[in-house]
């Protein structure tokens, strides 16, 4: 989504928050690269296609398990989020580890977050989750943007026949539930995993294809839903 908005016209970064799995490095191609600091001592972000990406994946050595616990984990989103060098954005885009952890709270508690965004496939066991994650923002006072259904479906590669693996509607029935945005349906497809595990992002690769496209309505509806989440904020006269 953070290459989605970018390729909309905002100046986007993105965080890479999930410190137990971070995965944004290999995505978009910057394992190896080494984090560098400014004049002042602030770290630079890298870049990647015009976004600039910053994650722990390059920081520590590569396969190093992160066995961390609240503190430190607090004190890394801390020292993310102010002494980053991010530069002018529109979006800072971060992406939390699954469920309702230390980093989820940690950032809450750190920073005024804009709102927050449920990724779930269709299938009950994760819609069960996604729900939990959705009370977590209420109860720690971060607004919800919308759902957003990942592997809706798998395209076959030969005919182009959608077939529901993970079950069918389960994201746009949670976003009733929860009277939110359903922001879209992000199908299952061997192109968009495959460019992912080459570090060139769909969006790059096949900016045409039906993956790329599913992935910029997604944007234009997220940002109309932060676009009426920042008038909602707006002081009364």
């Amino acid at each position: 989504q953070a290459l989605a908005l970018l390729q909309e016209g905002a100046r986007v970064g993105l965080l890479d928050a999930d410190l137990y799995g971070p995965s944004q490095a290999k995505m978009f191609g910057l394992e190896g690269e080494r984090l560098k600091v400014d004049q002042n001592r602030k770290i630079l972000p890298l870049e990647a296609f015009g976004l600039k990406v910053l994650s722990i994946a390059n920081i520590v050595p590569p396969g190093q398990a992160m066995i961390w616990r609240g503190p430190i984990l607090h004190g890394t989103i801390k020292q993310f989020l102010e002494e980053v060098n991010w530069g002018e954005l529109d979006y800072l885009v971060v992406d939390l580890p699954p469920g309702t952890g230390d980093v989820q709270l940690s950032l809450a508690q750190l920073t005024k977050v804009s709102g927050g965004v449920i990724v779930t496939t269709p299938q009950e066991v994760a819609l069960i989750d996604a729900e939990r994650a959705a009370d977590m923002f209420k109860k720690v006072q971060v607004p919800l943007l919308g759902v957003l259904e990942n592997m809706s479906h798998f395209l076959c590669p030969h005919c182009g026949k959608p077939t529901p693996i993970f079950g069918e509607g389960g994201g746009r029935r949670l976003a009733e539930k929860l009277k939110t945005r359903f922001l879209g349906e992000i199908p299952l497809t061997l192109p968009l995993r495959e460019s992912g595990d080459r570090g060139r992002p769909i969006l790059v690769e096949n900016p045409e294809g039906p993956e790329a496209e599913a992935f910029r309505r997604a944007a234009r509806e997220l940002a109309a839903a932060l676009s009426v989440q920042a008038f909602i904020a707006l002081p009364l006269a």
